[in-house]
């Protein structure tokens, strides 16, 4: 079985998990912390995600 990303949900995801990493690298969190979160996001794309945008840090905010 195929459980992979494809089609239009996978550039979807492509496009949520880009837009995802540059809010974490512009964000005003500590180095150790965006590092985490960025390799979270790339390991786990779609939970990475969702994840980061409930409980993430923002651009331009601390956390």
């Amino acid at each position: 079985m195929n459980y992979g990303y494809s089609g239009i949900f996978g550039i979807l995801l492509l496009i949520a998990v880009v837009y995802a990493i540059i809010n974490i690298a512009q964000s005003g969190a500590d180095s150790g912390k965006k590092a985490l979160w960025i390799v979270l996001v790339l390991v786990l794309p779609l939970l990475g995600f969702i994840l980061w945008f409930f409980l993430g840090p923002k651009s331009g905010g601390k956390g």
